[in-house]
């Protein structure tokens, strides 16, 4: 008999964001499920809807629970044409859910060099992986600073807003803010509406204008920041653009890079 490459998962909370399009499901997890940060998963459910069919149906991804938590959690987006998020976005507790039981993908911290300052670029649910990799300890021991960045379009999509500006005050956190105040730098963006303190501009543009650095009151560094960006491809081939420019680029041949992609669409 040929073993499964994945696993029967069950829901355990389904979170709404935004109604019809942007939402949060938890699962439980198997224990021999292993990921680094930023890592992501392989998603699956059957293609009909006979709950006992097998999964056929397969999407990635990335991982926003830590690697040291019970359970899995993934931040979507519904897209309304789609085989597979609208379904996904339907699930209530108690529902199966499959998980391949190989992790994927290399939007970790460890293609980095330890210190400097850590700047996460995202848009939209590219957010996901971020948080993982923010929501694991050591990340924030491995850093001077972490500068985290979420592109939107309305002040409603900043899923999880509330929780990043809540680890100012966290156990988990706590000590690191004590020891320095600007430890994490937050910067919620929207392009459609106003954020007290924000321009309404795109990602891009801040970067190019140098904007992006005066909101961090930092400098977008070479050989002192490592940046990673993960959101729609057209952000992605620009951002690679304005920051190749400026000397940031993926690591090769076994030479650690400041720069680390992934496409998230």
């Amino acid at each position: 008999m040929t073993e499964l490459k994945y696993t029967r998962q069950t829901v355990t909370h389904v979170h709404t964001w935004v109604p019809d399009k942007l939402f949060s499901i938890h699962t439980t997890r198997d224990p021999a499920f292993k990921f680094q940060a930023g890592q992501f998963a392989r998603v699956g459910l059957p293609e009909g809807d006979d709950p006992a069919a097998e999964p056929t149906v397969w999407r990635a991804y990335s991982m926003v629970s830590a690697p040291d938590e019970d359970r899995l959690e993934f931040y979507s987006i519904v897209v309304p044409e789609g085989q597979f998020s609208p379904r996904l976005a339907r699930l209530q507790p108690g529902d199966a859910i499959y998980v391949d039981k190989t992790a994927f993908g290399f939007l970790t911290i460890e293609r980095f060099p330890q210190g400097g300052d850590l700047w996460l670029l995202a848009t939209g649910t590219g957010l996901s992986a971020y948080l993982s990799i923010l929501r694991d300890p050591g990340t924030w021991r491995a850093f001077r600073r972490i500068v985290l960045v979420h592109g939107v379009r309305s002040v409603s999509e900043l899923a999880y807003r509330d929780e990043i500006e809540s680890w100012r005050a966290h156990p988990d956190f706590a000590e690191h803010f004590q020891a320095d105040p600007r430890k994490l730098i937050y910067l919620p963006i929207a392009t459609r509406e106003a954020i007290p303190g924000m321009p309404q501009a795109r990602l891009t543009t801040l970067i190019q204008n140098g904007e992006l650095e005066q909101l961090a009151g930092m400098k977008l560094d070479p050989e002192q920041s490592k940046i990673m960006l993960c959101g729609n491809p057209e952000m992605l081939s620009e951002a690679r653009k304005l920051l190749g420019e400026r000397g940031f680029a993926p690591g090769r041949r076994g030479i650690p890079g400041n720069l680390a992609v992934e496409n998230y669409w």
